[in-house]
């Protein structure tokens, strides 16, 4: 009996390295994640050839998913966020592949944006967004049905928005709009043995700890300005919140909340600009998984479309 080949998936985060075999159809067949591999390139690229080895005789094709900016001219990742060492690498030629499997890489922001487009929240939106909430802010934006790159496929970088009220990183969303550092945040003020424990400080703000409700509604307010100077640009339907932080429904009702004060508070805004839409993932923590399928799935039919527009040349 023939062995169903699927695809490999690979989000690579700054904590952990999750991958799964998925289908075509976005079923998760088989899942797992192991620490970020942060010694060096070296052993970061032994890792993931060691998982890839693991599932060759199964899969038809590698989707990864990866901080930094990723110039999809030649699949090069820039910078790459808590990973440095990616900075420059090809990944795509560096790891020891099979060159009949096709490979993509697509940046973590615009990978969410990709899994809501193909299967959630933004399936069958024109104009629309994914803000991931994490270490950073990450993100990506639809328009006409269509993730915008960017002239230098940095467009989506949210971390990098202005909110000047402090001096140097700290004037970036990414800085003092994190969830990571809001969670660490009131796990500090609450005196936790772990400043990590998310679940922790999610029990404390629905007991209404009033540090905590303090810090979280602040946190929520900096990403409904975020939100509300995006709107303010490129008018969008829908901004979908994404990342583990979003599993919390909280999360959503709170930025919702803090969107409609900042209306009231700015009359004319309220007039003029229409509110958009803004929910929850459908995917949460998994975004990034589908997303990079995704994107490996719209490499292949563009690719067998050019195919077949030269064989009719």
């Amino acid at each position: 009996m023939r062995l169903q080949k699927n695809y490999l998936a690979f989000d690579i985060g700054g904590t952990y390295l999750k991958y799964a075999l998925i289908n075509s159809a976005g079923t998760i067949i088989e899942r797992n994640k192991i620490p970020t591999p942060k010694q060096g390139l070296e052993y970061f690229k032994l890792e993931i050839e060691l998982i890839i080895q693991k599932y060759q005789e199964q899969i038809k094709g590698i989707a990864f998913s990866c901080p930094g900016k990723i110039d999809q001219n030649n699949k090069t990742i820039h910078f790459g966020g808590s990973l440095p060492f990616l900075d420059g690498v090809q990944l795509t030629k560096a790891l020891k592949i099979r060159e009949d499997v096709p490979i993509s890489i697509e940046n973590d922001g615009k990978s969410a944006a990709l899994a809501e487009m193909w299967l959630g929240q933004l399936k069958d939106v024109s104009e629309g967004a994914a803000i991931v909430l994490g270490t950073g802010i990450g993100g990506g934006i639809i328009i006409n049905g269509k993730l915008i790159q960017g002239s230098h496929f940095q467009a989506g970088e949210l971390s990098f928005m202005l909110n000047d009220n402090a001096s140097g990183n700290e004037k970036l969303f990414g800085y003092n709009s994190s969830a990571v550092r809001m969670i660490q945040s009131i796990a500090r003020e609450l005196q936790l043995k772990n400043i990590d424990d998310g679940p922790a400080v999610f029990e404390a703000i629905k007991a209404g700890n009033p540090v905590a409700c303090k810090i979280f509604n602040d946190y929520c307010r900096n990403i409904a300005v975020l939100i509300f100077n995006i709107q303010s640009v490129i008018d969008l339907k829908r901004f979908v919140i994404c990342g583990g932080i979003s599993e919390q429904t909280l999360v959503v009702d709170q930025i919702n909340s803090q969107y409609d004060q900042i209306l009231d508070e700015i009359p004319l805004a309220k007039q003029t600009l229409t509110r958009p839409e803004i929910c929850n993932s459908a995917f949460h923590n998994d975004a990034n998984l589908y997303g990079a399928l995704y994107r490996l799935l719209l490499d292949i039919d563009n690719k067998n479309k050019l195919g077949s527009e030269q064989n009719e040349n």
